[in-house]
């Protein structure tokens, strides 16, 4: 087959849009998949994906398909996920592409992810296909969104694709768009090899399955390759395309999309984004673009029994051989005992990190409060990156301390502006811009700390605008902030699990609300309890939680008062006594009350 008759494409879209359902019709209509096996999806294999409705780990497909001509083409579907925790991910898979289809809800219109994935798509050069889905719904406003996207991207109504992805209608047309709209792959057989790597995946028996897009030169099994980023070499062992399964051809060329196995250990070596040379004769540089992936979100997991600290070790261990984007290490709690500090690239990755380890692993634990990473400048000059609350310096040794901040977009109905604007002001939010898409809808942009919007933000607005706004948000710089370290004690010992840090505005009346909290969660004691919330020694809140107490007196009945009160002070000193080794036991509910804090 010629290489002009190759189609390297892939969808871009906002969560819940039809992205995964468009792609099930057109490996339908391709016979990629017969209808018998169809399942709902299919891409999408993981059952948290299934239940949820978005993209969590990306996939590639090979099609072929016979156009009117009568001519074959081979189409290469690279999917991405739709969360804007991958949004890196999602650029990889973009720069294997020549085009893209940009799917857009009727019913919905325009978000905010849907603009933020199609710019990378224009920075990256794509052809983009507009497609209208869910024509066939009541609730759609075809000739409303129709214009929407005339006025984000250009070009004419006509030109937009109208499709329902569910019901099958207009599949046949975006099959031709593809053939017709985006152009064939550049080929370059006679330069060095470079190839890109859009992901990777890890087969307990084969090691490390490197999904790539071949640029440059070509690839033949037995030549011994090497990846840029860390210099190491391997022999290619197997190379093909990917259909439903691994179809092993042998080789790949300029131009082809597909896998190699290459006896890789450890998914860390092939990283994202990353470029495969030909070790024998090396291009003399790699495709541009590559970046480490770094988490931006830090929490503490532990086990809830102390004997299961090996199987979560070993879960995270296996959890990391598919997602490279993970990190984790030992720490030791004095509330928690052993456990790992994790990292992660976003809320959304540690909702699913947390779930897949209870679903696919049956383990029982506990997450402390989500952190940001902060950089703490210190009097000696040095500078130390702090993840956990309880390893921050002690106050004096501080100079200033700086945080992470994001810039994000928040398209919303008119109507709820006010209350967006409200929602930012309490988050320290700083207003930027105002664009309105149409008489409706307003496209708002704000920076914000990433600390503010790792807890319940993306809720909250939710709830604030019944379901209508969507959110988008990118990572820009540090910038020094008013930050403390509050801790929160029993009887004087501080319970390092609870430690946060806090914009020092917020400090008086989060540590109020976190003592109030913990008075109703923390069971009664024989001996009184004292929640303290203090910054460094000074105490800024206190809640008491009285003694179960035995009525001593009962016996007394009449007679002289020296006698109860004798008893009365006996009770007393072995309150005491009793205060002094006897250890609070803290509910694991306690550890999630920083969580429901209404701000």
């Amino acid at each position: 087959m010629q290489e002009n008759n190759i189609r390297n494409f892939c969808i871009i879209a906002h969560i819940d849009h039809g992205k995964s359902t468009l792609a099930d019709r057109l490996l339908e209509k391709t016979g990629t998949i017969e209808k018998r096996n169809m399942i709902k999806q299919v891409l999408d294999d993981m059952d948290l994906e299934q239940e949820r409705g978005i993209t969590i780990k990306l996939h590639a497909i090979q099609m072929i398909h016979r156009a009117q001509e009568g001519k074959d083409y081979i189409l290469n579907l690279i999917d991405t996920p739709g969360h804007v925790d991958f949004t890196y991910e999602v650029s990889r898979s973009l720069a294997a592409c020549e085009g893209a289809l940009l799917v857009v809800d009727a019913t919905q219109g325009i978000e905010a992810q849907t603009i933020s994935n199609l710019y990378l798509a224009i920075d990256q050069g794509l052809e983009i296909i507009p497609v209208l889905n869910k024509i066939d719904l009541q609730s759609a406003m075809v000739d409303e969104v129709k214009e929407q996207i005339v006025e984000l991207i250009g070009g004419k109504k006509e030109d937009i694709l109208a499709v329902s992805a569910k019901a099958g209608i207009g599949i046949d047309e975006v099959l031709d768009a593809i053939v017709k709209r985006i152009p064939p792959p550049e080929v370059k057989y006679e330069k060095p090899l470079r190839a890109l790597i859009f992901d990777s995946i890890f087969d307990i028996y084969r090691g490390v399955v490197v999904y790539l897009r071949v640029f440059e030169g070509e690839i033949k099994e037995g030549d011994k390759i090497q990846f840029h980023a860390n210099g190491k070499v391997f022999e290619a062992e197997e190379l093909g395309h990917l259909k439903m399964t691994r179809q092993r051809t042998g080789f790949l060329k300029s131009g082809d999309v597909g896998y190699m196995i290459a006896n890789v250990k450890d998914v860390n070596d092939s990283k994202v984004g990353d470029t495969i040379l030909n070790a024998d004769n090396p291009a003399s540089e790699p495709l541009p673009g590559y970046k480490e992936v770094k988490p931006m979100v830090f929490s503490g997991i532990y086990p809830t029994q102390a004997n299961e600290f090996e199987n979560l070790r070993d879960s995270l261990s296996k959890l990391k051989l598919n997602d490279a984007a993970l990190t984790f290490e030992p720490e030791t709690s004095v509330a928690l005992g052993f456990g790992f500090r994790c990292g992660f690239l976003g809320l959304l990755h540690l909702e699913i990190i947390q779930e897949r380890l209870e679903r696919e692993y049956d383990l029982s634990i506990i997450t402390t409060v989500p952190n940001v990473e902060y950089k703490v400048y210190q009097t000696d000059g040095e500078v130390v990156l702090v993840d956990n609350p309880a390893m921050m310096p002690d106050a004096v040794k501080i100079e200033y301390i700086e945080e992470p901040y994001i810039t994000s977009q928040i398209i919303v109905p008119t109507e709820f502006i006010g209350n967006i604007m409200k929602l930012a002001q309490d988050r320290r939010g700083i207003y930027k811009t105002t664009n309105y898409i149409d008489t409706k809808r307003v496209d708002l942009h704000f920076e914000f700390p990433l600390a503010e919007i790792i807890f319940d933000f993306y809720d909250k607005l939710k709830s604030l605008t019944k379901g209508y706004a969507s959110f988008d948000y990118e990572i820009i710089d540090y910038r020094k902030s008013e930050l403390v370290k509050l801790d929160i004690m029993l009887n004087g010992d501080p319970v390092d699990a609870l430690s946060t840090i806090i914009h020092r505005d917020n400090a008086y009346y989060w540590g109020r609300k976190l003592c109030e909290k913990l008075r109703k969660l923390i069971p009664r004691q024989m001996f009184e309890v004292a929640i303290q919330a203090a910054i460094g020694s000074k105490v800024i809140a206190r809640e008491t939680i009285s003694a179960l107490r035995k009525n001593v007196i009962a016996k007394c009945y009449g007679g002289d008062i020296s006698r109860k009160r004798k008893l009365l002070e006996k009770q007393k000193e072995g309150k005491k006594r009793m205060k002094q080794v006897g250890s609070v036991e803290i509910p694991q509910e306690a550890f999630l009350a920083v969580l429901s804090i209404e701000k």
